[in-house]
Protein backbone atom coordinates (compact mmCIF):
# COMPACT_ATOMS: atom_id res chain seq x y z
CA UNK A 1 0.00 0.00 0.00
CA UNK A 2 2.93 2.62 0.44
CA UNK A 3 4.21 1.63 -2.72
CA UNK A 4 1.37 2.40 -4.16
CA UNK A 5 0.59 5.65 -2.38
CA UNK A 6 3.94 6.33 -2.89
CA UNK A 7 4.13 6.05 -6.56
CA UNK A 8 0.38 7.80 -7.08
CA UNK A 9 2.03 10.84 -4.87
CA UNK A 10 5.15 10.81 -7.09
CA UNK A 11 3.18 11.26 -10.40
CA UNK A 12 0.60 14.17 -8.64
CA UNK A 13 4.01 15.71 -7.99
CA UNK A 14 5.36 15.86 -10.88
CA UNK A 15 2.31 17.15 -12.50
CA UNK A 16 1.27 19.83 -9.95
CA UNK A 17 4.39 20.31 -7.77
CA UNK A 18 7.21 21.42 -10.23
CA UNK A 19 7.60 24.71 -12.32
CA UNK A 20 5.00 23.42 -14.85
CA UNK A 21 2.51 22.94 -12.14
CA UNK A 22 2.48 26.26 -10.74
CA UNK A 23 2.57 27.58 -14.34
CA UNK A 24 -0.64 25.50 -15.49
CA UNK A 25 -2.22 26.73 -11.81
CA UNK A 26 -1.01 30.06 -12.40
CA UNK A 27 -3.16 31.47 -15.25
CA UNK A 28 -6.16 30.56 -13.00
CA UNK A 29 -4.87 33.52 -10.44
CA UNK A 30 -6.45 36.64 -10.33
CA UNK A 31 -3.51 39.03 -10.47
CA UNK A 32 -5.10 41.65 -8.01
CA UNK A 33 -5.22 39.26 -5.37
CA UNK A 34 -2.25 40.21 -4.12
CA UNK A 35 -2.02 43.90 -4.44
CA UNK A 36 -2.90 44.01 -0.73
CA UNK A 37 -1.13 46.49 1.87
CA UNK A 38 -0.91 45.36 5.30
CA UNK A 39 -0.17 47.97 7.63
CA UNK A 40 -0.87 47.64 11.05
CA UNK A 41 -1.10 43.58 11.34
CA UNK A 42 1.51 41.39 12.61
CA UNK A 43 2.98 38.50 11.22
CA UNK A 44 5.00 35.38 12.89
CA UNK A 45 7.36 33.56 10.22
CA UNK A 46 9.12 30.58 12.04
CA UNK A 47 12.48 29.54 9.98
CA UNK A 48 12.24 33.16 8.45
CA UNK A 49 16.09 33.21 7.90
CA UNK A 50 15.94 31.08 4.76
CA UNK A 51 14.19 29.55 1.41
CA UNK A 52 10.34 30.05 1.47
CA UNK A 53 10.11 31.49 5.37
CA UNK A 54 12.61 34.92 4.02
CA UNK A 55 10.83 35.17 0.83
CA UNK A 56 7.80 35.29 2.56
CA UNK A 57 9.01 37.52 5.29
CA UNK A 58 10.11 39.67 2.30
CA UNK A 59 6.58 39.94 0.63
CA UNK A 60 4.89 40.36 3.93
CA UNK A 61 7.13 43.30 4.99
CA UNK A 62 7.13 44.95 1.34
CA UNK A 63 3.30 45.23 1.76
CA UNK A 64 3.56 47.33 4.88
CA UNK A 65 3.07 44.26 7.33
CA UNK A 66 5.37 43.80 11.03
CA UNK A 67 7.52 40.69 10.76
CA UNK A 68 7.86 38.60 13.93
CA UNK A 69 10.95 36.54 12.91
CA UNK A 70 11.55 33.22 14.92
CA UNK A 71 14.56 31.76 14.01
CA UNK A 72 17.34 29.20 15.75
CA UNK A 73 20.78 30.59 13.98
CA UNK A 74 21.20 33.77 15.72
CA UNK A 75 23.83 34.99 13.15
CA UNK A 76 22.42 33.62 9.81
CA UNK A 77 18.89 35.89 11.35
CA UNK A 78 20.16 38.42 12.12
CA UNK A 79 21.41 38.90 8.44
CA UNK A 80 18.16 37.80 6.89
CA UNK A 81 16.56 40.77 9.19
CA UNK A 82 18.93 43.48 7.54
CA UNK A 83 18.11 41.98 4.06
CA UNK A 84 14.56 42.21 4.56
CA UNK A 85 14.68 45.80 5.88
CA UNK A 86 17.23 46.81 3.46
CA UNK A 87 15.12 45.70 0.50
CA UNK A 88 11.43 46.45 1.64
CA UNK A 89 12.35 49.72 3.45
CA UNK A 90 10.16 48.29 6.41
CA UNK A 91 11.62 48.97 10.20
CA UNK A 92 8.91 47.01 11.82
CA UNK A 93 10.97 43.47 11.52
CA UNK A 94 11.75 41.78 14.88
CA UNK A 95 13.87 39.24 15.87
CA UNK A 96 13.58 36.56 18.02
CA UNK A 97 15.95 33.33 18.71
CA UNK A 98 13.83 30.23 19.43
CA UNK A 99 14.28 26.47 19.39
CA UNK A 100 11.60 24.93 18.67
CA UNK A 101 12.50 21.78 19.51
CA UNK A 102 12.45 22.60 23.12
CA UNK A 103 9.06 23.23 24.60
CA UNK A 104 9.92 24.86 27.43
CA UNK A 105 12.16 27.04 25.64
CA UNK A 106 8.58 27.63 23.15
CA UNK A 107 6.72 28.56 25.68
CA UNK A 108 8.61 30.85 27.56
CA UNK A 109 9.36 32.87 24.77
CA UNK A 110 5.11 33.18 24.29
CA UNK A 111 5.27 34.47 27.87
CA UNK A 112 7.46 37.03 27.12
CA UNK A 113 6.28 37.95 23.20
CA UNK A 114 2.84 38.69 24.49
CA UNK A 115 3.79 41.11 27.22
CA UNK A 116 5.42 42.99 24.51
CA UNK A 117 3.34 42.47 21.00
CA UNK A 118 0.18 41.66 19.20
CA UNK A 119 -0.42 39.46 16.42
CA UNK A 120 -2.78 38.80 13.95
CA UNK A 121 -1.21 36.17 11.52
CA UNK A 122 1.11 33.04 12.35
CA UNK A 123 2.81 31.42 9.84
CA UNK A 124 4.35 28.04 10.56
CA UNK A 125 7.05 27.39 8.27
CA UNK A 126 9.92 26.35 10.07
CA UNK A 127 10.96 22.47 10.07
CA UNK A 128 13.30 20.05 9.65
CA UNK A 129 13.92 16.28 7.73
CA UNK A 130 16.91 14.79 9.93
CA UNK A 131 17.64 11.56 8.41
CA UNK A 132 19.20 9.71 11.20
CA UNK A 133 17.34 9.07 14.72
CA UNK A 134 18.46 12.03 17.55
CA UNK A 135 16.86 12.50 20.27
CA UNK A 136 16.87 16.57 21.71
CA UNK A 137 17.80 17.32 25.13
CA UNK A 138 14.22 16.66 26.43
CA UNK A 139 15.08 13.04 25.46
CA UNK A 140 12.46 13.63 22.04
CA UNK A 141 12.74 12.81 18.57
CA UNK A 142 13.91 15.50 16.72
CA UNK A 143 11.88 15.81 13.67
CA UNK A 144 8.42 15.14 15.91
CA UNK A 145 10.09 16.98 18.65
CA UNK A 146 10.14 20.39 15.64
CA UNK A 147 7.77 19.77 13.28
CA UNK A 148 5.10 18.36 15.15
CA UNK A 149 5.72 18.93 18.75
CA UNK A 150 7.20 22.60 18.46
CA UNK A 151 4.34 24.02 15.90
CA UNK A 152 1.50 22.25 18.53
CA UNK A 153 3.39 24.17 21.54
CA UNK A 154 4.01 27.59 19.60
CA UNK A 155 0.23 27.94 18.22
CA UNK A 156 -1.48 26.70 21.38
CA UNK A 157 0.18 29.32 23.07
CA UNK A 158 -0.52 31.75 20.62
CA UNK A 159 -4.18 30.80 20.51
CA UNK A 160 -4.95 33.22 23.33
CA UNK A 161 -3.20 36.10 21.36
CA UNK A 162 -4.79 35.14 18.14
CA UNK A 163 -8.23 35.59 19.43
CA UNK A 164 -8.08 39.63 20.70
CA UNK A 165 -7.13 40.74 17.23
CA UNK A 166 -9.13 40.97 13.67
CA UNK A 167 -8.94 38.61 11.20
CA UNK A 168 -6.76 35.82 12.80
CA UNK A 169 -5.02 33.36 10.62
CA UNK A 170 -2.71 30.25 11.52
CA UNK A 171 -1.26 29.17 8.47
CA UNK A 172 1.17 26.33 8.41
CA UNK A 173 3.44 25.07 5.52
CA UNK A 174 3.07 21.48 5.49
CA UNK A 175 3.89 19.07 2.72
CA UNK A 176 2.48 16.97 -0.41
CA UNK A 177 4.54 14.10 1.01
CA UNK A 178 2.09 13.45 4.17
CA UNK A 179 -0.52 11.68 1.23
CA UNK A 180 2.17 8.68 1.63
CA UNK A 181 1.32 8.33 5.17
CA UNK A 182 -1.22 7.49 7.48
CA UNK A 183 -1.77 8.83 10.53
CA UNK A 184 0.36 6.74 13.12
CA UNK A 185 -1.16 6.94 16.82
CA UNK A 186 0.85 4.29 17.89
CA UNK A 187 4.53 5.26 17.17
CA UNK A 188 4.31 9.14 17.21
CA UNK A 189 8.20 9.56 17.45
CA UNK A 190 9.30 6.50 15.05
CA UNK A 191 10.57 3.93 18.13
CA UNK A 192 9.47 0.99 16.81
CA UNK A 193 10.37 0.22 13.21
CA UNK A 194 13.27 1.38 11.36
CA UNK A 195 13.84 4.95 11.14
CA UNK A 196 13.63 6.37 7.78
CA UNK A 197 13.88 10.26 8.19
CA UNK A 198 11.81 11.20 4.96
CA UNK A 199 8.81 8.90 6.13
CA UNK A 200 9.27 10.44 9.57
CA UNK A 201 9.15 13.79 7.93
CA UNK A 202 5.93 12.72 5.77
CA UNK A 203 4.40 11.50 9.13
CA UNK A 204 5.18 14.32 10.62
CA UNK A 205 3.32 16.71 8.27
CA UNK A 206 0.51 14.54 8.61
CA UNK A 207 0.28 15.32 12.20
CA UNK A 208 0.16 18.99 11.18
CA UNK A 209 -2.44 18.70 8.91
CA UNK A 210 -4.35 16.78 11.56
CA UNK A 211 -4.06 19.36 14.07
CA UNK A 212 -4.97 21.99 11.79
CA UNK A 213 -8.14 20.40 11.69
CA UNK A 214 -8.75 20.03 15.40
CA UNK A 215 -7.35 23.60 16.03
CA UNK A 216 -9.99 25.13 12.98
CA UNK A 217 -13.32 23.11 14.75
CA UNK A 218 -12.05 23.99 18.34
CA UNK A 219 -11.47 27.97 17.75
CA UNK A 220 -14.04 28.77 15.23
CA UNK A 221 -12.76 32.62 15.18
CA UNK A 222 -9.49 31.77 14.05
CA UNK A 223 -8.75 30.80 10.24
CA UNK A 224 -6.89 28.01 10.21
CA UNK A 225 -4.95 26.81 6.63
CA UNK A 226 -2.40 24.20 5.78
CA UNK A 227 -0.50 24.62 2.57
CA UNK A 228 1.67 22.67 0.39
CA UNK A 229 4.67 24.67 -1.08
CA UNK A 230 5.47 22.79 -4.21
CA UNK A 231 8.97 21.43 -4.67
CA UNK A 232 11.21 24.14 -3.60
CA UNK A 233 14.89 23.95 -3.70
CA UNK A 234 15.67 25.80 -0.67
CA UNK A 235 19.70 26.02 0.66
CA UNK A 236 18.59 24.14 4.12
CA UNK A 237 17.68 21.01 2.76
CA UNK A 238 15.05 19.52 0.20
CA UNK A 239 11.71 19.01 1.96
CA UNK A 240 10.09 16.12 -0.04
CA UNK A 241 12.56 14.02 -0.15
CA UNK A 242 15.44 12.60 -2.40
CA UNK A 243 13.10 12.20 -5.27
CA UNK A 244 13.98 16.10 -5.67
CA UNK A 245 17.28 14.79 -7.17
CA UNK A 246 14.98 13.00 -10.21
CA UNK A 247 13.53 16.43 -11.03
CA UNK A 248 16.82 18.26 -11.50
CA UNK A 249 15.77 21.49 -13.40
CA UNK A 250 11.52 21.34 -12.86
CA UNK A 251 11.60 22.48 -8.99
CA UNK A 252 10.54 25.43 -7.87
CA UNK A 253 12.92 28.57 -6.71
CA UNK A 254 11.79 29.88 -3.12
CA UNK A 255 10.01 33.02 -4.76
CA UNK A 256 7.36 30.92 -6.68
CA UNK A 257 5.47 29.05 -3.07
CA UNK A 258 5.23 32.65 -1.43
CA UNK A 259 2.87 33.74 -3.78
CA UNK A 260 0.40 31.41 -3.00
CA UNK A 261 1.37 31.21 0.85
CA UNK A 262 1.20 35.00 0.98
CA UNK A 263 -2.23 34.68 -0.86
CA UNK A 264 -3.39 32.60 2.12
CA UNK A 265 -1.88 35.11 4.26
CA UNK A 266 -3.54 38.23 3.37
CA UNK A 267 -6.20 37.77 1.17
CA UNK A 268 -9.56 39.19 2.20
CA UNK A 269 -12.00 37.27 0.32
CA UNK A 270 -10.80 34.34 3.33
CA UNK A 271 -11.20 36.46 6.02
CA UNK A 272 -13.48 35.72 9.12
CA UNK A 273 -14.70 33.04 11.35
CA UNK A 274 -15.40 30.70 8.43
CA UNK A 275 -12.92 27.94 7.90
CA UNK A 276 -11.72 26.13 5.00
CA UNK A 277 -10.33 22.64 5.06
CA UNK A 278 -6.39 22.65 4.84
CA UNK A 279 -4.81 24.21 2.22
CA UNK A 280 -2.03 22.12 0.00
CA UNK A 281 -1.10 23.29 -3.91
CA UNK A 282 -1.10 26.30 -5.65
CA UNK A 283 -3.59 28.07 -3.18
CA UNK A 284 -6.38 25.45 -5.07
CA UNK A 285 -9.38 25.36 -2.73
CA UNK A 286 -9.75 21.98 -2.17
CA UNK A 287 -10.96 19.77 1.00
CA UNK A 288 -8.45 17.73 2.42
CA UNK A 289 -10.02 16.50 5.03
CA UNK A 290 -10.66 13.15 3.75
CA UNK A 291 -7.40 12.37 3.07
CA UNK A 292 -6.13 13.90 6.60
CA UNK A 293 -8.28 11.60 8.56
CA UNK A 294 -6.32 8.77 6.97
CA UNK A 295 -5.34 6.54 9.92
CA UNK A 296 -3.27 3.41 10.35
CA UNK A 297 -5.88 1.95 12.36
CA UNK A 298 -9.53 1.83 13.02
CA UNK A 299 -11.65 3.95 15.76
CA UNK A 300 -13.46 7.14 16.49
CA UNK A 301 -12.29 10.39 15.53
CA UNK A 302 -10.25 11.88 18.58
CA UNK A 303 -11.38 15.26 19.85
CA UNK A 304 -8.07 15.93 21.91
CA UNK A 305 -6.03 18.69 19.68
CA UNK A 306 -2.88 17.64 21.28
CA UNK A 307 -0.67 15.69 19.11
CA UNK A 308 -0.29 11.49 19.26
CA UNK A 309 2.17 10.38 22.25
CA UNK A 310 1.63 14.34 24.23
CA UNK A 311 0.21 13.89 27.80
Amino acid sequence: MLLYRSAAWFAKGLREYTKSGYESASKDFVPDDLEVQVPGRAFMVTGGNSGIGKATAMEIAKRGGTVHLVCRDHSRAEGAKAEIIRESGNQNIFLHIVDLSLPKSVWKFVENFKQEHTLNVLINNAGCMVNKRELTEDGLEKNFATNTLGVYVLTTALIPVLEKEHDPRVITVSSGGMLVQKLNTDDPQSERTAFDGTMVYAQNKRQQVVLTERWARAHPAIHFSCMHPGWVDTPGHHPDGPHINLCAGRVCAPRSPPESSIWVRVQSAICGPQVTGPRLGFSEAADWASVSRGRAGEGPEPTDTRPPGVV
